[in-house]
């Protein structure tokens, strides 16, 4: 028997460790405007199950945006799945064109998973979720009615600082959904291929409400006077004019005015087993943050 020397014995397990296998790269699930409403709790939830993120925006690394489609392959590489939001507005000229162009590059990047935050009962948004299927991904789409959160993330936050909410929306009624209820059925989208794959899910919260009537919610809430206030449409895109701000934005009342979404959808109950949030539960808690202290 040969008596091995301590060099050859060293030599032995180096050669045993280098040759040990690595661990495989688990794909990253790209999640489109991840500092957004919906996006980032899309991507927290995510990550507290442990699955990889990447955050698609224009700061992110790589970077993302809709408007340079020549960044789009790295922002791509090595994800296996996408949460498909657009910005500003799936309603805006030429987002059905970006949303196929994305997901036809998607699919060929083998990024064949694709869940598309629409809106409920907008035509053009109905136009970007055709495109993205024509890509041939497997998709999921989530239309979603106006979110709670619009009152105190963005759009609606100052009105409602200043304690008057002026909007072209008369006595028309909205079943506002919850983001926090949007993420959860996108995440369990994302993540159980067999249920959710070539399915269309309709998110509502649980009552329809006028905006008078969620002024009157978040005074409750708030402990002070907030007031709705019915404008003209003209009027509002004055206002918009104004603030420079795009006048296509006058353009999404139109699914509250004419009534077309003024009904409840369950699709919050049928994905997750549970009732979607309701309004009053957002707008308490909301105002315990201080977001709307002035």
């Amino acid at each position: 028997m040969t008596q091995k020397t301590p060099n050859s014995i060293r030599t032995t397990v180096t050669e045993t460790t280098a040759s040990a296998p690595t661990a495989p790269t688990v794909p990253a699930t790209l999640v489109i405007g991840g500092h957004g409403k919906t996006g980032r709790r899309v991507a927290v939830k995510l990550r507290a199950e442990g699955r990889p993120v990447r955050i698609g925006s224009r700061v992110g690394e790589p970077a993302f945006d809709w408007n340079a489609p020549g960044g789009w392959a790295a922002a791509l590489d090595g994800v296996d799945r996408v949460y498909v939001t657009y910005h500003p507005d799936l309603a805006f000229p030429g987002a059905d064109e970006q949303i196929g162009a994305f997901a036809r590059a998607a699919v060929a990047a083998g990024a064949r998973r694709l869940v598309l935050l629409s809106g409920r009962g907008e035509e053009a948004a109905q136009r970007a979720e055709e495109r993205l299927k024509e890509s041939g991904a497997d998709w999921t789409v989530v239309r979603s009615s106006w979110f709670n959160q619009n009152f105190d993330e963005s759009f609606f936050l100052e009105s409602v600082r200043a304690g008057e909410i002026a909007l072209p929306t008369a006595d028309a009624v909205e079943p506002f959904v919850d983001a926090d209820d949007i993420a959860d059925v996108v995440v369990a989208a994302l993540g159980d291929d067999r249920r959710h794959i070539g399915r269309t899910y309709e998110l509502s919260g649980p009552r329809l409400l006028s905006f008078e009537e969620v002024a009157a919610e978040l005074s409750k809430a708030t402990g002070r006077h907030i007031a709705y206030v019915p404008v003209s449409g003209e009027a509002y895109r004055a206002v918009l004019r104004e603030n420079g701000l795009p006048e296509e934005f006058a353009e999404l009342f139109t699914t509250i005015l004419d009534g077309r979404n003024a009904h409840l959808v369950d699709g919050v109950q049928e994905v997750l087993g549970r009732r979607p949030r309701d309004f009053a539960d957002y707008a308490r808690e909301a105002a315990a943050t201080g977001v709307w202290d002035v």
